[in-house]
């Protein structure tokens, strides 16, 4: 077996393989804020039924399977989509459906940093396209 070849020292990296991580590593973290949200849901209002622990669960399950297709196009949207589900969590209850507000605002911010950095790419601002100087 050959080991897997490394890029030359210095070689820009890939600005969009970094930002899909921080995406699937925001989408890791808000499943475990949806799921920390459980006992919360079990101690007031009216507890934990077979449908809110479902509820809460499969949006849990959701959100680490969207990290796993990060590399679509369309991910982004898909993600601040499924926001609009997690705030629907209000009636299960407040708390799960402000924990979708929250990153809701989240996802917004890393729609405006994904558009920034197409327009600085575009422009070829990104420190990958610089030139060294020497």
């Amino acid at each position: 077996m050959s080991e897997p070849t490394q890029p030359p020292p210095g070689a820009p990296g890939d600005p969009w393989k970094s930002f899909r991580g921080v995406m699937a590593g925001t989408l890791i973290l808000e499943a475990i804020v949806v799921l920390l949200a459980l006992p919360v849901v079990g101690a007031v209002g009216g507890g934990l039924t077979p449908v809110s622990a479902t509820y809460v669960i499969g949006v849990a399950v959701l959100l680490v399977l969207m990290a796993g297709i990060q590399r679509r196009s369309w991910a982004i949207w898909a993600n601040l989509g499924v926001q609009v589900l997690l705030i629907a969590g209000w009636v299960v209850y407040p708390g799960v459906g402000f924990i979708g507000l929250l990153f809701t605002v989240v996802w917004l911010l890393l729609v405006y940093l994904r558009a920034e950095v197409l327009r600085r790419q575009k422009r070829g601002l990104l420190p990958g396209q610089q030139r060294p100087s020497g």
